[in-house]
């Protein structure tokens, strides 16, 4: 419940956005969306699986941002827009040059680095694995992770079991229908039936690692999980994460001894998948994982 609640009720605030067409050095192409009369520090914003700016943790954390004054960048990755992108390749959970490019393109723009970025689900694992590789290097002043895969080889095996397998069946639908929807438009350079794909393992064993160069779906998620990159992070980063979370096990979550000294890491019982629903009564809900990036940002 902690997952699908704020799925099929949390409300949906209108936003006053700008979308940018961000072009790419590789002549590719991906989409953000500015907030508008807003001249505060600059705040950028990672999606999870198949999410965009209309997944409801997307506009929750939007609106509280233009709330409290702050400019928000929300960063699709390749094809999140509603459009397909213009290569073969697409996103993955350890692509962070995008990111790069975004960060460098937010400084031109504004005169400055943004103050500080927010990952959701696999965004947060990008946005892990780039804090950790650009380590001392890094240019944000803060950073927040939300319900991460950590590992990913443990995701895709989670998914595989019990209730789990609801959110494997719904993400597996929405990225075969990307794939198809994209090669309709365009010759495929996989020789695969996606529609026979049952397991994420599957998926990302024949299309997430051959079009992104990776030699299998296990080379991918020893790559790309950020488990390995936290000890090496060096900005102040808080990461939030259930133990109950249905994507990952419970001993996915890392030790304390694979944590930097700059993370600060919730742990909570319940939350479900970027869910953290809290309140008293059904008409008081409110966002606890919300309120806890809030405060964080405004943490000196």
């Amino acid at each position: 419940m902690q997952t699908l609640w704020p799925v099929l009720f949390k409300k949906r605030y209108p936003l006053d956005l700008r979308n940018e067409r961000f072009e790419l050095d590789d002549g590719d192409y991906l989409e953000l969306c500015w907030s508008c009369n807003n001249s505060g520090k600059t705040v950028l914003i990672l999606h999870g699986l198949e999410g965009s700016i209309h997944s409801h943790y997307a506009r929750g954390i939007v609106y509280r941002l233009q709330q409290s004054g702050y400019t928000s960048v929300f960063m699709h990755f390749r094809g999140c827009n509603g459009q397909p992108n213009r290569l073969s390749r697409a996103y993955h959970s350890g692509e962070t040059g995008d990111l790069q490019q975004v960060v460098e393109h937010i400084r031109t723009v504004t005169g400055c680095y943004p103050h500080a970025a927010i990952g959701y689900s696999l965004g947060g694992n990008v946005l892990l694995k780039w804090l950790g590789e650009s380590a001392a290097a890094n240019p944000l002043t803060r950073a927040v992770a939300v319900s991460v895969p950590f590992q990913l080889e443990h995701a895709a095996q989670r998914l595989q079991q019990g209730v789990s397998k609801i959110y494997r069946n719904y993400l597996l639908y929405l990225l075969r229908r990307t794939y198809s929807r994209k090669f309709a438009r365009m010759p495929s350079p996989l020789r695969v039936d996606v529609n026979r794909l049952k397991s994420f393992h599957d998926y990302d064993d024949q299309v997430t690692a051959p079009l992104h160069g990776f030699n299998g779906a296990d080379d991918y998620y020893r790559q790309c999980s950020s488990k390995q990159f936290l000890a090496n992070i060096h900005v102040p980063t808080r990461i939030i994460h259930s133990q109950d979370d249905p994507f990952m096990f419970a001993h996915t979550v890392p030790q304390a001894e694979e944590l930097s000294p700059a993370i600060d890491f919730l742990l909570t019982t319940r939350g479900g998948h970027v869910g953290f629903v809290c309140g008293n009564t059904p008409w008081s809900l409110r966002s606890w994982s919300e309120d806890r990036i809030m405060e964080y940002l405004e943490e000196n």
